[in-house]
């Protein structure tokens, strides 16, 4: 309601900086649903909700173009999006089931647990400061994910200045309707969560690095000649950090279920705004090719990161790849931490655990 009340720039600044602050749905309900569901399906549970997330920034570029344009203010596209809080505060109150506290359960099944300190936002952000030097598997999933959404980001925002210059010369709201394009890679999400579950969870990530270095090098080489290319790009891209993003974050699930919540927190590290930057940066001052060139620069650091580290890594193993280089899954059997954080399949909507 205060940005779409807001008198002018500032104050538009300002309240966008809060709205950003007071923005945790991602921080919650992705964990929340790795601690429902089942080892066995958690890459499904996950890559529907994360699929919602990223539907959600696709369908945010268009329909804002196309309400600002139909009604004529760019404010009417805050107001909606108010109304849209409000119904999904009331359907989340609705659905989600009780679950027991973290911290309760963790003093009362783990010795010498830290959380034995007076928990307060400070201890919590000192022991999301410590995840993020003593893992592994988490600098590396930061690193991949940090990396992955300059590409995204970059992707998008360098669309629409593609789209209004020649050969295409698109009008606003056709660049807009355009981003329904990437719907077609949300709505695989229920596909691409039941193939990583039964995919080795590094094979996941490189299969992910190899569909958006292949939507880069389309771009590359005719993103300004045919349209069908970016559109296949579109796709491709969509998918590939739809699987990279299940991927990486159900394997850092697996470092500390007790700690998902935090472990997400620090994993969620944006690049998109330095990736709208550069991009846009590079576009304005060399053309499409370099910009979409440079993208493909930065997948490669994304198989660099990935490579330092084999399937099999033990948990503190920064370098190496002991374990072996096998790239199938053996069974999976619950963890002595699933057990313990008392994991179990989802509850039917409106049912209390």
């Amino acid at each position: 309601m205060g940005v779409a009340l807001s008198p002018n720039l500032l104050a538009l600044q300002i309240l966008s900086f809060f709205l950003g602050v007071v923005t945790v749905t991602p921080q919650i309900l992705i964990p929340f649903a790795g601690d429902l569901a089942p080892p066995e399906r958690r890459a499904s549970a996950l890559s529907i909700v994360l699929s919602g997330l990223i539907l959600g920034v696709i369908l945010a570029r268009a329909l804002g173009g196309i309400v600002a344009d139909a009604s004529g203010s760019w404010k009417n596209v805050y107001w909606i999006g108010m109304g849209l809080q409000a119904s999904a505060l009331g359907l989340l109150w609705w659905i989600l089931p009780d679950w027991p506290s973290k911290v309760e359960l963790l003093a009362a099944t783990q010795r010498n647990n830290p959380e034995k300190r007076p928990l307060t936002y400070f201890t919590i952000l000192s022991s999301m400061a410590k995840l993020a030097v003593t893992e592994p598997a988490l600098i590396q999933g930061c690193i991949i994910g940090l990396v992955n959404q300059m590409v995204f980001s970059g992707f998008w925002v360098t669309l629409t200045f593609l789209l209004a210059d020649a050969p295409y010369n698109y009008s606003t709201l056709k660049i807009g309707i355009f981003g329904l394009v990437g719907i077609l890679g949300v709505i695989t999400a229920p596909l691409v969560g039941r193939l990583i579950d039964n995919l080795v969870l590094w094979v996941g990530i490189f299969v992910s690095a190899c569909a958006l270095l292949v939507s880069q090098v389309l771009m590359v080489g005719a993103a300004g000649i045919n349209i069908g290319a970016v559109i296949v790009a579109c796709f491709a891209l969509d998918v590939g950090l739809q699987m990279q993003q299940v991927s990486a974050t159900t394997k850092i699930y697996q470092i500390d279920p007790a700690l998902r919540a935090r472990l997400n927190a620090v994993y969620m590290i944006s690049g998109q705004v330095v990736g709208s930057a550069v991009a846009s940066h590079i576009f304005l001052r060399n053309g499409w090719r370099a910009a979409y060139g440079a993208s493909v620069g930065f997948v490669g650091i994304v198989f660099l990161a990935l490579f330092v580290r084999g399937p099999h890594a033990e948990r503190h193993t920064w370098f190496g790849w002991e374990g072996g280089a096998r790239l199938t899954k053996q069974r999976p059997q619950p963890t002595t931490s699933d057990v313990e954080m008392g994991a179990r399949p989802a509850q039917s909507p409106g049912v209390s655990p």
